[in-house]
């Protein structure tokens, strides 16, 4: 058993790797397609938060789906570590499925994200993993989601699960499972999402196994080293373009929903030829709000933005993450330690790129952008539906501006960044919840103006029908805007409304609590704009002429930044 499969076989050929790269691909991909329309919730299905990768018996990540989420990554990598520590290869068997999503004993970065992993045998000897994670909906705690803002550790934010086998030789350990279930709302959708996560894993490890049938488990082994080589030697090599230098930035998180506000996270990036060191000393203590991520998660979260910004098409595995140096002391917000609150990490990964960008903005100028919304804003609706009695948790993170780039406009509405999910259409939300969308759309001025102009945010009105629910929120980039970059303007901030039958409002805070929203009552939802690129003067003529012609801008907006429309 601990014989490598790899020893005395000599490296594939290129054209061999490239092929079975892509058969590996393949995979994960079919996988993902598989979870996301075996799933019951509108957050996979429709919102694709889910994730599905391999990973070698060393623990260390080959290839993950082409639209998983950036930050999964981090969630993979530590469930595997943790999997890894707590037991023995001699103890892994053919048919277990392990469970994990503690970030503290469970490698996880907060608990609404579920990782499953199963490996997989070939001739009775271990290949790898292949793994998932989904996030679920709700995972119990203090308020439905299992997100809201105002939690002080992680007790209050649900079900922790540390490792465990939750099944074993193939059989469903019923107990266990039916604490996860227990412990969480929309006990029936909980359940089919795991399912969801089963069918995936099978699915992935019947078609990994056809692949070493078809060409040797110790040729597979070894292409899984030589991927995460050549992309370890691909990132090293993009990280040697980067000029030599020490690049410093700084940003801050709004708040924490408690008691913090303008949380501010430091960096000292050093390049030297091929080393490149991200150093986040001076970086806030940990919170009292669930702001918090584990230093993991920062890792994937640097790693995602020196992939983006150097090389977009390097293939995502541990060849990336074994290239940079991440540092951050334990127990402050960005390496946090138990019982850190974590829920709204997602965050937290925003303002983390936010600042990377911000530090490699002069050495890399043309590949950095405007501070995009800089958040994923959060929304949960939760209740009983008044016609059939069901209970029901909707919860959706919305997109917003994307901020402008060297040479073209940022976009609007989107998902930013290292969320990579989608917006929920609003005939999903209607047909599966008594819920109402009063209105859907872009709003107007909120992409900072530019040379290139930011993305716009979204404003999104949601009321309850015939019932009385629950609302909470997360917001960030709602009191402190998006800036922008060489000369842009910032986009405009966030915000959460109550908006009465007579059209009345009252602001709420950035992190709301649960709090009643009746049927003559709705919730209005602005996400944030992003930052312009370069000096708005510099602006071609044609674009301010479409910008005025587009109903984007008010006249007021177009008058400030771009001068006063030609006259005929």
């Amino acid at each position: 058993m601990t014989t490598s499969r790899t020893e005395n076989i000599p490296s594939p050929d290129p054209v061999t790797t490239e092929i079975m790269s892509n058969a590996l691909q393949s995979v994960v991909d079919e996988a993902f397609i598989a979870l996301m329309k075996s799933a019951y919730s509108t957050n996979i299905k429709e919102r694709h938060d889910h994730s599905c990768a391999i990973v070698d018996r060393r623990g260390k990540l080959v290839t993950q789906a082409y639209n998983s989420i950036p930050v999964h990554v981090a969630s993979v990598l530590g469930q595997m570590e943790a999997l890894l520590k707590k037991y023995d290869l001699s103890e892994i068997h053919e048919g277990d499925i392990f469970a994990a999503n503690d970030p503290h004993e469970g490698g996880g970065t907060h608990l609404p994200d579920v990782s499953l992993a199963k490996p997989v045998f070939v001739d009775g000897e271990l290949l790898g993993f292949v793994c998932n994670i989904a996030h679920h909906a709700d995972i119990g705690g203090m308020s439905p989601g299992s997100m809201a803002g105002g939690m002080s550790e992680i007790y209050q934010e649900g079900l922790r699960i540390p490792v465990i086998k939750l099944f074993r030789r193939g059989t469903l350990d019923q107990d266990l499972f039916d604490i996860l279930l227990l412990n969480v709302r929309v006990r029936d959708e909980r359940r089919g999402d795991y399912n969801a996560q089963f069918a995936a894993l099978n699915l992935a490890e019947r078609r990994l196994q056809d692949i070493a049938a078809k060409n040797s488990a110790a040729l597979v082994a070894k292409v899984f080293e030589e991927i995460i080589t050549r992309t370890g030697r691909r990132m090293a090599d993009a990280i040697a373009g980067i000029p030599d230098g020490v690049y410093t930035f700084e940003d801050v998180m709004d708040d924490d929903g408690r008691e913090a506000i303008n949380v501010p996270i430091k960096l000292t990036a050093t390049i030297d030829g091929e080393r490149a060191i991200f150093d986040f000393t001076g970086t806030s203590p940990q919170t009292p709000g669930n702001i918090n991520i584990p230093l993991h998660g920062t890792k994937a979260a640097v790693c995602y933005c020196l992939k983006a910004m150097l090389d977009p098409e390097i293939p995502n595995n541990h060849g990336v993450l074994d290239a940079v140096e991440v540092t951050a002391p334990p127990g402050t917000m960005l390496s946090c330690v138990a019982p850190a609150s974590v829920a709204s990490r997602a965050h937290t990964s925003q303002r983390i790129i936010d600042v990377v960008i911000g530090a490699l903005a002069t050495p890399l100028p043309e590949a950095a952008v405007g501070a995009a919304n800089g958040a994923n804003s959060m929304a949960v609706f939760a209740g009983s539906d008044p016609d059939t009695g069901e209970a029901y948790v909707y919860l959706e993170t919305l997109g917003g501006g994307f901020g402008g780039r060297n040479d073209r406009d940022g976009k609007d509405g989107v998902q930013v960044h290292i969320t990579n999910t989608s917006n929920l259409p609003v005939e999903a939300i209607e047909m599966e919840y008594p819920l109402l969308v009063e209105s859907y759309g872009l709003i107007q001025d909120s992409g900072g103006a530019g040379k290139y102009r930011g993305g716009m945010g979204l404003q999104r009105v949601v009321r309850p029908l015939g019932h009385t629910c629950i609302f909470n929120g997360v917001g960030e980039r709602f009191r402190n805007q998006p800036w922008g970059i060489f000369g842009g303007k910032p986009g405009a901030s966030g915000s959460f409304w109550l908006m009465e039958d007579d059209k009345a409002t009252r602001q709420l805070a950035h992190k709301p609590p649960d709090m009643e929203l009746h049927p003559h009552q709705a919730v209005v939802v602005n996400t944030p704009g992003a930052g312009g690129y370069g000096d708005p003067a510099e602006r071609e003529p044609a674009a301010v002429a479409d910008d005025r012609a587009s109903g984007k801008f008010s006249e007021a907006y177009m008058t400030e930044h771009y001068g006063p429309a030609p006259k005929e």
